[in-house]
């Protein structure tokens, strides 16, 4: 049976379907971000939470636009959008999600682009004063606990889970595993000591110094290739299209490189 699935610190802010708390990216509104041409509301997967803290501010500067950003898991952010989330942009953390709600027509078409592959960190807490440097250091008696994000909902808990069976440790970590609802919660159990070690997105703990890492060899999970899309629904598709061209240009990429992530080649 699955551990508990544990939500984060006070302070780590999470949405669900058309109830939200949105977390705001420069001078973003509290109104409804999709009310008006100059304004859009992302759904962003959690791994991309500080990348796009500071891509906001850039695009707001360049466009004059107002952007909002809404974290959560990869997968619970597709069902919200399936269910009437009023996104104009979905920034998922994989592309399985957006090419499900492009065959169901929920996104357009010719916008979906992967943007960035994101890479698997093996973090230790400071706070909790254990250190650990390869993956089979997690059975030390030390580590009592393991945080990575649900492998049912978020990308990185998957290849998180991934890594550990592809070296035999699955099974016998299991006990010591506890789960964040997405990869931010579990990244904060990590960074407030409540977690000895985790699973995590690089691109959250590559400028944290709460915490220490080493990046996990890609050839233990899967490749994490990110993907997004405009939703179709959006009333600001030109406005939505100008953000994709923003993340895949040179700001973007330098801000997407600057925490850690991989990205593709200039088309």
């Amino acid at each position: 049976m699955k551990g508990p699935v544990l939500s984060g610190a006070k302070g780590l802010l999470l949405f669900c379907a058309l109830a939200t708390v949105i977390l705001t990216a420069g001078c973003g509104s509290d109104e409804d971000a999709s009310d008006s041409s100059g304004k859009l509301l992302v759904a962003a997967a959690a791994s991309m939470q500080q990348a796009l803290d500071e891509m906001g501010p850039l695009f707001e500067k360049e466009t004059g636009a107002k952007v909002t950003f809404s974290y959560g898991a990869t997968v619970a952010l597709a069902e919200q959008i399936e269910a009437g989330l009023p996104a104009d942009l979905y920034v998922s953390a994989d592309i399985d999600r957006v090419d499900g709600l492009r065959e169901k027509g929920l996104l357009i078409d010719d916008t979906q682009q992967v943007y960035a592959r994101g890479r698997l960190a093996l973090t230790s807490s400071t706070k909790a004063g254990v250190t650990v440097s390869g993956l089979e250091d997690l059975l030390r008696p030390e580590v009592e606990k393991v945080a990575i994000a649900d492998p049912e909902v978020a990308p990185y808990g998957r290849a998180a889970e991934e890594a550990l069976k592809s070296v035999g440790l699955w099974d016998q970590l299991k006990p010591k595993l506890v789960y964040g609802q997405n990869v931010n919660a579990a990244t904060e159990y990590v960074r407030s000591g409540n977690a000895e070690a985790g699973l995590v997105a690089l691109s959250l703990v590559i400028h944290e110094t709460a915490v220490t890492y080493v990046t996990v060899d890609e050839s233990l999970h899967q490749p994490i290739e990110q993907a997004l899309a405009v939703v179709k629904d959006t009333k600001n598709e030109e406005l939505a299209r100008r953000f994709v061209t923003f993340v895949r240009g040179p700001e973007g990429r330098a801000v997407l490189q600057k925490y850690g992530f991989v990205v593709p080649e200039e088309e």
